[in-house]
């Protein structure tokens, strides 16, 4: 294909120059250029004719020779049968009848004489009958229109079994060559060039990787043949800053590059003008298959953009986001933190869709994070600007999702992955393996975005469509051997890209410091979850939700306190907890009751408190949990407290029975797990 493309350059310059020259010596020149790929068989004609008048003059009657021109011209066709053998048939077959009919006529000239019997009407008539049907053939293989015959490419789909397939005009830009593939009508489908995919770029000594196939969607039997020479993403590049520094989430984000030097980009939100939906992403590789780096990427470049925020979990303690987490709106570190985080999510969603739908948004839009000074977008029923305090876009991130999929169930992500594109939320799920035994299938279906690294072989169905994988993508290819390397599926992104790998950029030593200076961009400049999205995440956290951190301190904003009754006033308002505001503080303590002091040795331990009692006891210990930011118990978390009160667990699972009736639990996804409603909102 590269030897194709440089004889097609020189070609066209030669053409160019002949053009220039519109005088005699020119059209000769031009004239002279056209006729010369034509010239070689009527040559051969000619070369026939001298051979035959000079042998003839040697060996003019001689038996002797007559034997040997005869085995000649037997040992000449033959090898010509065999040196064609890699050729299409008609090439062969045709190629044999021309050198046979050749030499048997050299053979009898040089016997006879070229001037005896019917051997000067044979090379009048037989000869130009020859160079003809070459210049013929010729003339089929290179037509005017350009089209592709049984020209070295045609050649080479016959090496890989595609002889009847017909090329189109060949596209070559920078490092990418395309060529529209036409398969015989009834014989051969789309799926005959994916098959033969791996065995083309053996023929032209490439990797698989470089070589792809985008069949026609409208058609069976026609696509495009897209070749790749030269891999540039060999030598990697080092992450260099965000691209839009303070631009809309809205606009593409620039991740890394494709193979022919093309940025690899991206999109979250939907956008209704283009005709792109919102999505969710899955970050999948094998471990060393770089997908720290890619996150990374992917992260900057929304931390980088000013109406969004991000909530992220993260079992591995932020080891690799450490830099970038004042810039988070919420961070996690797993176990029962992710948990929360899960059921807040849960509810921001129908309280994000209700603003919106209430404002006249059908899907989020960067207009939705500003202040709605618009009639259009008013919640009033007067029609007037009702100023609302704008929502900006969120990405929930769940960061080596596995271990959160074994604590949470497979399913744990499903209701948020099915609705929360609507609410303007994107999910984003990085794990090793997204097979089935991990996640259940509900919810790799609702993940419409996919950046796939290395994997291994077997596992290359679990990451990318089979179309994908049909077109030529292998990810199985890389391993963790190519780290950063590539294929990304996405609304947004061309079809035909799909099957190109790309390369996300590098992260060094270098970048740390930049990541930190980002970070503290975003705690200055970025947006704030807004009213609508704080409330429903502290209805469900509590005062384990209280958003990024203010510039310049280590303790967040209280970004989770609401108005109106139950309020804690944070400057000279009461600190008592709302759960003890009922008690009386001049009231005297009561006295003592039987089993009060302490035990003395071998009596039993101390009364067992009254049923009322023990309620307050739970009462008290939900409010420790609360405190802790442990929002999600079970009986297994009372363990400690039924020892030392005498109770059973079964005792306590009723007790949060009637907890949950009463409105201070909400039961969860997992069986016999319950969350705890604040306080401050029960009140």
């Amino acid at each position: 294909m590269r030897d194709m493309r440089e004889r097609s350059t020189a070609e066209q310059q030669h053409e160019e120059q002949l053009r220039g020259a519109s005088d005699g010596a020119g059209v000769r020149a031009y004239l002279l250029h056209r006729a010369k790929p034509h010239l070689p068989p009527w040559l051969g004609v000619g070369g026939a004719g001298l051979a035959g008048a000079l042998g003839s003059l040697k060996w003019s009657e001689s038996v002797a020779a007559g034997v040997g021109l005869t085995l000649a011209s037997v040992a000449l066709t033959g090898a010509t049968w065999w040196a064609a053998r890699s050729t299409s048939q008609q090439r062969r077959l045709h190629s044999a009848i021309t050198v046979a009919a050749g030499s048997a006529w050299v053979t009898a000239a040089c016997l006879a004489g070229p001037t005896a019997g019917p051997l000067p009407d044979l090379y009048l008539m037989g000869g130009p009958v020859v160079a003809l049907s070459w210049n013929v053939r010729m003339l089929m293989r290179r037509s005017v229109d350009g089209a592709a015959g049984e020209g070295a490419d045609k050649g080479l789909l016959e090496k890989v079994g595609l002889a009847r397939a017909q090329i189109g005009a060949v596209k070559v830009d920078p490092n990418r060559v395309t060529a529209p593939i036409e398969l015989e009508a009834g014989e051969q489908t789309n799926d005959d060039v994916t098959k033969s995919l791996s065995r083309l770029a053996s023929a032209l000594d490439l990797p698989t990787t470089a070589i792809r196939y985008q069949p026609d969607p409208s058609s069976a039997r026609r696509g495009e043949l897209v070749i790749v020479p030269e891999d540039m993403l060999a030598e990697a590049i080092e992450w260099m800053g965000p691209s839009n520094l303070g631009g809309s989430i809205a606009e593409p984000l620039v991740i890394g590059r494709y193979d022919d030097g093309s940025p690899l980009l991206l999109w979250l939100p939907g956008d209704p003008e283009a005709g792109r939906n919102s999505t969710h992403v899955l970050v999948a590789g094998v471990s060393g298959s770089g997908k720290g780096d890619t996150a990374l990427n992917l992260l900057t470049e929304i931390l980088s953009r000013c109406d969004v925020v991000v909530w992220m979990s993260d079992p591995k303690m932020f080891q690799d986001f450490g830099p970038l987490r004042p810039g988070l709106d919420w961070s996690v570190e797993g176990g029962s933190g992710t948990e929360v985080m899960v059921e807040a999510i849960k509810a921001a969603i129908p309280a994000r869709t209700r603003w919106l739908g209430a404002h006249g948004y059908r899907q989020w839009l960067p207009e939705a994070a500003q202040t709605q000074t618009s009639p259009k977008h008013s919640c009033r029923k007067d029609g007037t600007a009702c100023g609302c305090p704008g929502m900006p876009f969120l990405v929930a991130w769940m960061e080596e999702a596995a271990n959160t999929l074994r604590a949470l169930g497979d399913d744990a992500f499903t209701g948020i992955a099915q609705e929360a594109r609507s609410a303007g939320i994107a999910l984003v799920v990085s794990l090793q393996r997204p097979s089935y035994d991990q996640m259940s299938t509900s919810t790799r279906a609702s993940l419409p975005s996919v950046i796939a690294l290395g994997c291994d072989p077997r596992d290359e169905g679990f990451s990318l469509p089979e179309a994908v994988l049909d077109a030529g993508a292998h990810p199985g290819a890389w391993g963790n051997r190519r780290p950063g390397y590539c294929y990304t599926v996405s609304p947004g992104i061309p079809e035909d890209r799909y099957p190109s790998p790309g390369r996300t950029f590098n992260f060094t030593v270098r970048s740390v410091s930049v990541l930190e200076v980002l970070a503290s961009w975003a705690q200055r400049n970025g947006a704030t979850a807004g009213p609508v999205t704080a409330q429903a995440a502290a209805s469900v956290a509590g005062q384990l939700y209280t958003g990024r951190a203010a510039p310049g301190t280590d303790q967040p904003a209280p970004a989770w306190a609401g108005e109106g009754e139950g309020e804690i006033e944070m400057d000279g308002g009461p600190l008592i907890d709302p759960e003890d505001t009922h008690l009386d503080p001049e009231a005297d303590l009561p006295s003592a009751e039987p089993g009060d002091d302490a035990p003395l040795f071998g009596q039993d331990t101390g009364r067992k408190p009254s049923p009322e009692e023990a309620r307050q006891l739970l009462a008290q210990a939900l409010a420790e949990f609360e405190s802790e930011g442990r929002m999600i118990v079970g009986p297994k978390d009372f363990t400690d407290w039924c020892d030392a009160n005498g109770y059973s667990r079964p005792w306590v699972s009723a007790r949060l029975k009637e907890a949950a009736l009463e409105g201070r639990l909400e039961p969860t996804a997992q069986t016999g797990r319950w969350r705890i409603v604040p306080a401050l909102t029960a009140a």
